[in-house]
């Protein structure tokens, strides 16, 4: 993770889940919480969530969702099917994903302008260019903020990433930092406490840092000391919680674990659909290796797409038949997409001017394709679409006004939108 990319501070939840277990503050949930205020059910009805599916070191787009067969020097050895979406084709190797494409929609226009893999990390996953003066927050973190409010008596964290530590939080602080999940095939690190102190001795420590940090916060030093008092509760929270096993997929019957695939990827689908279930607002489960500037169609064909293929499929098919997918919009894109032009070494290098990402779920129109790319792939065609339109969709559906606007730490004011418009073609 860049620079760019890092929690405020440095700080992360991970330093507050390995500092919680080393003073063992962990005290039964009876004194912390009264209840569980909603069942699962009930909060699902009326909360949106979003699965970011995102593709590290730049996905090849034209091998994937907008093949090229009819281009002699660009086109690759891969084929199109056809797709239960009608009209719509993607890649051969896709055969799983192309039963449930009538729950998606792939947006073959999208120019980011961004072809550095930190910059275009960044901006996919804030909508804005990096900048000297600000640290903007990921939209996942922003998304956590608006819709997790919400929920104030929800014991889990409302931004998960899962494979990756995720985009920080920007100047909204460490509150809204993703949570991560470094090996869902794995417990969570430091997640049960010590068994070697008993309650008394528990309470003790947690009042004792409670005074310690109430006379920091008195102070007024800054807004970390604040944030950090937060962080702990939810910790603390979560640790002490009936949902903790929400990240434990041993419960889940064999035929769901072969179906989304046992790897770091389709483990990391399935834990996030566990998540969305319980009403957490936003869960980014990434795969990475996809820079390939060097044998390209081996490491798709044999690797990379199987893999996806398995576990995004899956993802899909499984929201759809628990009713969930109404309200999960699923985002599939990475930091840009590869050039059309095949290079010596049987790979494409990074390309960001016309490019695909895959969205649906969340209430959107779906089995559609939008905008287009001409016979080469080189140029945008049909219906040029901009990061910022991307996110203003996005906004919208997750039923976030798109005029939403923070205050940056020096005053100055950030929309979550600053000048798209959310795609009519998929937003009525």
């Amino acid at each position: 993770m860049s620079s760019i990319m890092a929690s405020p501070g440095g700080l992360s939840r991970r330093h507050f889940l390995g500092h919680m277990a080393a003073t063992a503050l962990s005290v039964p949930a009876a004194q912390f919480f009264t209840d569980l205020r909603a069942n699962a059910a009930d909060v699902r009805k009326k909360h949106r969530s979003c699965i970011v599916l995102w593709m590290s070191g730049g996905p090849s787009h034209l091998d994937i969702w907008d093949l090229k067969p009819d281009s002699e020097k660009n086109g690759g050895p891969f084929r199109p099917i056809a797709t239960s979406a009608p009209g719509v084709q993607i890649s051969e190797h896709m055969p799983k994903t192309a039963k449930q494409m009538h729950h998606l929609n792939i947006l073959r226009s999208l120019d980011s302008k961004e072809g550095n893999h930190e910059r275009g990390t960044y901006l996919m996953h804030t909508g804005y260019v990096p900048n000297p003066t600000v640290v903007h927050p990921g939209w996942g973190s922003s998304c956590a903020l608006e819709l997790g409010s919400q929920m104030s008596d929800f014991d889990l964290p409302h931004c998960v990433a899962i494979n990756s530590p995720g985009a920080g939080a920007g100047f909204l602080g460490m509150s809204y930092t993703p949570f991560m999940v470094q090996n869902p095939n794995a417990p969570i690190a430091n997640l049960k406490p010590p068994g070697d102190v008993d309650e008394l001795r528990l309470e003790r420590r947690l009042q004792m840092l409670s005074q310690v940090e109430n006379q920091f916060i008195g102070q007024r030093r800054n807004q970390m000391a604040v944030d950090h008092k937060a962080v702990y509760g939810k910790t603390i929270r979560m640790m002490n919680s009936k949902l903790k096993n929400i990240f434990s997929l041993d419960s889940e019957p064999a035929p769901i674990r072969e179906a989304y695939g046992k790897g770091s990827f389709g483990s990391g689908c399935l834990m996030a659909r566990r998540l969305v279930e319980q009403g957490v607002s936003y869960v980014e489960v990434s795969l990475g290796g996809w820079d390939t500037h060097t044998n390209n169609f081996d490491a798709l064909s044999k690797r990379l797409l199987p893999e996806l293929d398995l576990g995004m499929s899956a993802l899909v098919a499984d929201l759809a038949a628990r009713g969930l997918l109404d309200t999960t919009m699923i985002v599939w894109m990475g930091e840009f997409g590869r050039t059309p032009r095949i290079n010596q070494n049987a790979g494409r290098d990074h390309w960001p001017r016309s490019w695909s990402v895959v969205v649906g779920g969340g209430g959107m129109k779906s089995g559609q394709v939008v905008g287009s790319t001409d016979k080469d792939g080189v140029d945008v065609s049909d219906r040029p679409i901009g990061v910022m339109d991307l996110i203003a969709t996005m906004t919208k559906t997750m039923g976030i006004g798109i005029d939403t606007q923070y205050t940056t730490p020096r005053g100055r004011p950030m929309k979550i939108v600053d000048g798209g418009k959310p795609l009519p073609e998929l937003i009525g």
